[in-house]
């Protein structure tokens, strides 16, 4: 048996009959046709239910500032959706279609009102002149499903979007768009939850500065394959963050001033640069079984930002402090003194490598302890074995060459012992103005690192 001859139509008679006002609310339903010509319902109100499915269309479907009650077009051929303005009562479901367009977009539901949900299910969408699916500004009572399939061949845009329903686009792909070109724009979107995980892929950067996400944002097993930035996300607002990607996005990630209730991600999937200056988290998830492990891996994580900054290293640090890890935070500031060291001039390095070598930065007050004991020490044995020449003869209590040692270093106060003796040998009596210097050094380094220490987090 021979197919069947295909079904035609033309646009006008199309329109005709969708806008009948003797049809009333009796929905109008078209399947497996060829449409001739563009079918252009703009600024028309729709009183009834519109489905294609399965349709061919020669002409773009416009509906520009229309009102109509949920449309559906389904498993179509058409040369773009373009219906700015509009306002659906219902859905807006374009499920298994391919759609073509030009510089309008493919897709095109900029400042568009959508009741329901827009499904966008194993759609496919070809952009001629850049741009894919743009919905800035798009207004959503539902969700926006883009999964099961879809592809983009072209940019995706949701700049200034509300989408109370999430944005669901798990497996999705975005293609035929340069590295280092935006793919995905969410600007100042707001959504319950935006999902690009699951296998989704895009060849451009993904950009979300200042968006506004109340549950998860989820890079679970997506692939970023845009340069300069795959993932740029400067001052999001995030319940939760997921990015435990397929493998490292090909152009670093961009977290500044961002801030996320709970983060996760993968050491094995990290790559510099990463922008985290301004980042804050109240929960990160463990990276390895034990804390100094997770501490390790963390300070590696900070080391790939483009520069050093510090807040990075306060905030981890007060993260740490908060689940009652004291020793991992001065373990963080001491490493956050040592990297800011390396960016200092000469002189700036010189007093750092003191401060570190006598009191860890304030952090490590004990090694003043051990320098204090060991320099007694040294003092001592050498005091010792040597006979002093007394200042004032008769006078003064009797030499010991601990307290002597003491007195030396401890530049506050006196134990009566510097000041009454004195050496003819001039190797010790050199020593003795050595320990005088050095109990000046020590006590300095002290009391700037201690300082240092209490005055920063």
């Amino acid at each position: 048996m021979s197919p069947s001859p295909e079904r035609r139509i033309d646009a006008a008679r199309v329109r005709e009959r969708i806008l009948d006002p003797d049809a009333q609310s009796e929905p109008y339903i078209l399947r497996d046709t060829h449409v001739r010509g563009a079918l252009a319902l703009d600024g028309a109100e729709i009183r009834r239910l519109v489905r294609f499915e399965g349709c061919r269309f020669d002409g773009a479907m416009t509906l520009e500032g229309a009102s109509t009650l949920a449309f559906s077009v389904t498993d179509c051929e058409l040369p773009g959706f373009v219906a700015p303005t509009a306002q659906i009562g219902g859905r807006l479901d374009l499920r298994g279609s391919r759609i073509t367009g030009g510089r309008r977009g493919a897709v095109n539901v900029t400042l568009t009102h959508i009741a329901g949900g827009l499904i966008l299910d194993h759609a496919h969408l070809v952009a001629t002149d850049g741009i894919a699916l743009h919905a800035g500004g798009l207004i959503m009572q539902g969700g926006v499903f883009c999964k099961n399939g879809f592809v983009a061949e072209g940019q995706v845009l949701f700049p200034g979007a509300e989408l109370p329903g999430g944005l669901w686009m798990d497996g999705a792909r975005i293609t035929g768009v340069a590295p280092e070109e935006v793919a995905f724009n969410g600007d100042a979107l707001r959504a319950s939850t935006v999902r690009l995980h699951q296998g989704f892929r895009a060849e451009g950067r993904v950009r979300l500065r200042g968006a506004r996400i109340d549950d998860l944002l989820s890079f679970h097993e997506a692939e970023l394959m845009g340069t300069g930035g795959s993932l740029m996300m400067v001052g999001a607002q995030v319940e939760a963050l997921d990015l435990r990607f397929a493998r490292p996005p090909a152009g670093g990630v961009d977290l500044r001033n961002a801030r996320a209730t709970r983060l996760q991600d993968r050491p094995t999937t990290w790559r510099a640069p990463l922008g985290l200056d301004g980042l804050t988290y109240d929960w990160m998830e463990l990276t390895r079984p034990t804390q100094r492990e997770d501490t390790t891996n963390r300070l590696a994580w900070l080391r790939l930002q483009r520069a050093f900054t510090p807040q990075p290293y306060e905030q981890l640090a007060a993260y740490y402090r908060k689940l009652g890890h004291e020793e991992e935070a001065r373990r963080v500031l001491l490493i956050r003194e040592r990297r800011r060291r390396a960016t200092q001039r000469p002189l700036g390095r010189v007093w750092g490598l003191l401060l570190e070598a006598t009191v860890g930065y304030g952090y490590r007050p004990w090694i003043a302890g051990i320098w204090l004991v060991a320099l007694t020490l040294i003092g001592s044995v050498v005091f010792h074995t040597h006979t002093p020449l007394p200042n004032k003869p008769g006078e003064g209590a009797p030499f010991n060459p601990v307290a002597y040692t003491l007195d030396l270093l401890i530049p506050v106060g006196g134990l009566g012992q510097r000041d009454g003796w004195h050496w003819a040998e001039a190797g010790v009596q050199g020593l003795a103005y050595a320990l005088i210097a050095l109990g000046w050094v020590l006590t300095t380094t002290v009391l700037a690192g201690v300082t240092r220490a209490l005055s920063r987090p």
